[in-house]
């Protein structure tokens, strides 16, 4: 779900870290365990506590509790127009090392349509960002059986968790599997030994573990000749590439297509001396400031990615020495954005995220959101020097979400596990190993490798207007330097909202309109 702004200051100073992959080839080989049916039916981009304590309570030391035998139950679901049955398995899948030694339990959850025929019927893997967020985002954001409002009174600590039938439930298409990373949701080490934990909070352990539960669940529920589609959103964007290649070269398992939501590509843009950090940001800005006087669609920001890929970057790449050319910029982002000359001109025209939020309406004593922009919040320390606040528009949201989610698995989905669920979990970004060498994490590669090996895969890359955290237009520069043999298969589509887009109606609705479109395919 989430990227962290922590995580993108932070790129540029891993880059001499060794990455720890799975040491030896992991396994997720145990044989299935038998499901407790019951026999009732049912009525990320950052995590706070990225300290030290709360990095000791997530090591496996901590953490050698083993998670629960699965349990299934048969489910109602009643939508405007169609009612749908299907069974959801909550459960978890034990990866083994090389010597079969338990590692990890990684929790999963699925849900899959009665009276389908398992081998034509598609089903998708689902996880999202951070590192740190567990799939609750994207299952009870947008895609899951059910759904939590998650913008207007939704927008609230002590919203009501409860949640709602969703209609736009992308389950009448396909089935659907949440997974939630290592140190995740209920997922959890359960080695005793401290290297199990790097061995997932790593950029390849990572992706090496996901692509192992992605195939132990086909085996485990006799679907390998299901047509197979994967779903990332945020860090998602960094997994989602590796994860299908990983399928495909490692464990011979074939996918049909690749949906990318509010990605981020390449880590590269966002080190502290990219100029593109700024070209990537600025049409986003710009929305935010004009979504302030009324609705705002991408076509209405033709003249900014215009002028950002133009006369802004020309500028740009003169530096502050050129005198004539930094003041032309930074009046022209003041005259789009509304901020105060004088602070433009201060800054060079080269706003950062953190201080676009605290400008822009600096004057009413309020920050903007980070994953939304368009949201406002009170900046609790409007007369503070430095910056010193959170954000309105992710902040909010942790704690009926996490509510929801222990809910809906505990009562609705009858599976209890011991511990705390942890919705975005601040300790696996402190922890996490973004590898080494001189080029920070990017997927890009593996995205021209993928659909250079199977002509017949197609992705479909979604993002937000007024998400900050990772801009619309850096994504679409990225993707405007793949070769022209993919152009035809990848789709990019922007909609009104922020990270969490699907918080608006209409923007899930079409979100999954475009989603259903691939899959029938």
């Amino acid at each position: 779900m989430f990227m962290s702004l922590s995580i993108q200051r932070r790129a540029g100073l891993v880059l001499a870290v060794v990455a720890f992959a799975l040491a030896g080839p992991a396994r997720a080989d145990d044989p299935p365990q038998p499901r407790n049916e019951a026999s009732t039916p049912a009525g990320q981009k950052t995590g706070r506590g990225g300290n030290a304590q709360n990095a000791a309570q997530a090591s496996p030391v901590a953490s050698d509790r083993r998670l629960p035998d699965d349990s299934t139950t048969k489910q109602t679901l009643d939508l405007p127009g169609r009612t749908l049955n299907f069974a959801a398995t909550a459960g978890s899948i034990r990866v083994f090392n090389e010597k079969r030694e338990p590692l990890a339990d990684v929790a999963v959850t699925s849900y899959e349509l009665d009276g389908a025929d398992r081998a034509t019927r598609p089903v998708t893997f689902l996880f999202n960002g951070g590192p740190g967020a567990s799939s609750a985002w994207l299952q009870f954001g947008a895609v899951g059986p059910w759904r939590l409002p998650l913008d207007g009174e939704g927008l609230s600590p002590s919203a009501s968790p409860e949640v709602k039938p969703n209609a736009e439930t992308w389950l009448d298409f396909t089935d659907l599997v949440f997974i939630d990373p290592v140190g995740t949701g209920y997922s959890r080490v359960i080695a005793s030994d401290e290297d199990a934990r790097k061995r997932f909070y790593s950029v390849d352990g990572d992706v090496n573990s996901i692509a192992l539960v992605i195939r132990r669940w086909l085996e485990k529920h006799n679907r390998l000749t299901s047509p197979k589609y994967v779903a990332g959103e945020s860090y998602g964007g960094i997994r989602g590439p590796k994860v299908v290649r990983q399928l495909q070269i490692q464990h011979g398992v074939g996918v049909r297509g690749l949906i990318l939501v509010s990605p981020l590509l390449d880590f590269r843009e966002f080190t502290g001396t990219s100029l593109l950090q700024y070209v990537a940001s600025l049409p986003s800005y710009v929305a935010v400031a004009r979504e302030a006087k009324g609705p705002v669609k991408r076509a209405d920001l033709a003249d900014v990615e215009a002028y950002a890929r133009g006369e802004f970057l020309a500028d740009l790449v003169k530096g502050e020495a050129d005198k004539e050319a930094t003041n032309r910029l930074a009046d022209k982002v003041a005259e789009l954005t509304g901020i105060d000359q004088a602070v433009s001109r201060r800054l060079a025209g080269r706003f950062d995220v953190g201080e676009f939020r605290r400008e822009l309406d600096r004057k009413n004593g309020m920050v903007t959101g980070r994953y939304d922009g368009s949201v406002r919040g009170l900046d609790p320390y409007p007369d503070s020097g430095s910056s010193r606040f959170g954000d309105p528009s992710g902040d909010a949201l942790q704690a009926p979400l996490t509510s929801a989610a222990v809910d809906v698995l505990t009562q609705r989905l009858n599976w209890r596990p011991d511990g705390s669920y942890e919705v975005l979990n601040g300790s696996v970004e402190h922890n996490w190993d973004f590898g080494g060498g001189i080029n920070p994490p990017q997927s890009l590669s593996e995205l021209r490798q993928i659909l250079a090996t199977d002509a017949k895969l197609n992705v479909l890359v979604a993002h937000g207007l007024f998400d900050l955290a990772t801009p619309y237009f850096g994504t679409k520069r990225a993707l405007d330097q793949l070769p022209a043999f993919v152009t035809a298969r990848v789709k990019f589509v922007v909609y009104p909202g922020g990270h969490m887009f699907y918080s608006r109606d209409g923007s899930r609705q079409a979100l999954r309109g475009e989603v259903e479109a691939l899959i029938r395919e």
